[in-house]
């Protein structure tokens, strides 16, 4: 078969759907050695990806999600394309696409939590319209999560037999020690005591506003012992949260780092007291995964999909609505060594579960499928 991948977020440096991306495309490149795959990425990415091998092909999609563009210019574009079977890695597709496609759904977050960006009537709906038209058409929908394809059929009323949950891996790179020094990581961040991190997108949903208020909340009953790290780009949409950390008089004590390159990254996890997770809803979470194959001890929300990714008795899991429920559970993770030797050690044996081959085995198998069933 001619495969095209709608790879417009690929990227190993970026978050969720462009890691995905990124590991499908580069485990597909190893596994299959049948069909023909073209990638269509947008002009960055374009310029630096280099087909793995002859089968795959590379095509420019300069085609903003959420765009006319991408509704009539990308549509266009994979009609000439003459493809067999299209992979939407997310659910923005062109509407009057005709041909066979599967399409992943990582979460459903915009119908729980639409957001600054989705906060009018007409926003909400074209999502909702371009998320069940782009599910109903589509061969076959791979759900990332048990909680995923929960989701999709409460809210569309969907058939088992369609939707296919295949987990995300880990990349197994996590584990090996990071080159980045720990006394120049410090320096340069300005941190200077033992500290929990969050590694993210800025969102609502992620409840960033509310870790920093749980963690004020650490610092004003144990004193100045511990601080914070939260990476993430800068999002000026969200200034509640250089607000509250200016509020709370945390400029000290709270870092807000930016985005941080990959080594750089892994060395935050590696040297962290705790990874905190406090999102009230995620579709499936990576970072939690990541950082277990670190070696660092988790602390996580107890709802959606991040109970079911950490497994029983991986995280110390608390509820993301209460302050003081998070706060207890940072206090303890961070005065029992035990306790974070015992999620260190259950967290190595989760991550095994997660392998980013896997999944691209089992995308490759639902390809095939749908060449079978026509």
């Amino acid at each position: 078969m001619k495969i095209g991948i709608d790879a417009r977020m690929y990227g190993s440096g970026f978050t969720g759907i462009g890691r995905y991306t990124y590991e499908l495309i580069s485990h597909l490149s190893q596994i299959d050695q049948t069909n023909e795959y073209v990638i269509f990425l947008r002009k960055e990415a374009f310029d630096e990806f280099q087909p793995p091998n002859e089968r795959f092909s590379k095509v420019l999609a300069e085609f903003p999600h959420y765009s006319f563009a991408e509704q009539h210019g990308f549509l266009k574009l994979l009609n000439q394309s003459k493809l067999d079977l299209m992979h939407f890695c997310h659910f923005n597709a062109p509407l009057r696409y005709k041909k066979p496609y599967v399409v992943t759904i990582h979460d459903l977050t915009l119908s729980f939590f639409p957001g600054k960006k989705f906060n009018s009537f007409w926003r909400r709906y074209a999502y909702r319209k371009v998320l069940k038209s782009v599910t109903s058409r589509a061969k076959k929908i791979i759900a990332v999560s048990e909680n995923t394809k929960h989701d999709l059929k409460k809210m569309f009323k969907m058939d088992d037999e369609r939707i296919q949950v295949i987990y995300n891996g880990v990349n197994p790179e996590f584990a090996i020690k990071s080159e980045t020094a720990r006394p120049d990581l410090m320096k340069r961040l300005g941190i200077t005591k033992p500290y929990f991190l969050y590694t993210g997108v800025w969102r609502d949903h992620k409840n960033i506003v509310g870790l920093i208020k749980a963690f004020a909340e650490v610092d004003q009953e144990l004193g100045d012992q511990y601080e914070l790290v939260i990476t993430g780009r800068h999002n000026p949409t969200y200034h509640e949260i250089p607000d509250t950390v200016k509020a709370l008089n945390l400029e000290e004590k709270v870092h807000l780092v930016g985005l941080v390159e990959e080594n750089d990254l892994k060395a935050l996890y590696q040297y962290a007291l705790s990874y905190v997770f406090p999102s009230f809803y995620e579709g499936f979470g990576l970072p939690p995964l990541e950082a277990m194959q670190c070696g660092t001890p988790v602390a996580a929300s107890n709802q959606s999909a991040i109970p079911e990714v950490c497994g029983e008795g991986n995280a110390l899991f608390f509820d993301p609505y209460s302050h003081e429920d998070m706060k207890e559970k940072l206090k303890m993770i961070a005065a029992d060594a035990s306790l974070r030797q015992k999620l260190v050690d259950r967290g190595f044996e989760r991550v095994k579960q997660f392998d980013w081959g896997e999944m691209a085995t089992a995308v490759l198998e639902i390809y095939n499928q749908t060449k079978v069933d026509g």
